[in-house]
């Protein structure tokens, strides 16, 4: 399965940090490129252990709907979102938070995998897994410009 890893570093402090990184609203700027928007489970605020939200966008000329669940939970150092539903066959995103030196180094691990099984795994290497590097890239800097304007 396809795996992305980025590391950010943003001088905020970690709890500013992880809870950008769970904001509805701040998702929805980073992906203001796709249409994206939250329409159903937790559409606002901060989301929390448990819960779920779906999204509705637009990718590949294609208007999708994703749901995903926080699975995992340890404020302010780690959660996880998981698929539920939606385009990918899986999807399991770790967000992992640390101070360093006055700084929080935030990490994703995205590991996907897409249907279709050969034609699938063609297309993640032709296409989807830049694609997505390049979505998690642009959030992971409007998460950086919110924390350390504020």
């Amino acid at each position: 399965m396809p795996t992305i890893e980025l590391l950010t570093n943003i001088n905020a402090p970690i709890e500013k940090v992880f809870d950008l990184s769970r904001s509805i609203e701040l998702h929805m700027e980073s992906t203001k490129q796709t249409g994206e928007r939250a329409i159903a489970g937790r559409t606002s605020g901060l989301i929390e252990l448990g819960e779920t939200v779906t999204w509705r966008a637009k990718h590949f000329g294609i208007r999708q709907d994703l749901t995903s669940k926080i699975t995992e939970f340890d404020q302010p150092y780690f959660f996880v979102d998981e698929m539920e539903s939606g385009a990918f066959k899986s999807f399991r995103h770790k967000h992992h938070f640390s101070q360093i030196d006055g700084h929080t180094v935030m990490k994703d691990e995205f590991v996907f995998e897409s249907p279709f099984g050969v034609l699938g795994k063609l297309v993640n290497w032709l296409i989807l897994k830049r694609y997505m590097t390049n979505l998690l890239v642009r959030r992971n800097q409007v998460i950086k410009q919110a924390a350390e304007a504020l």
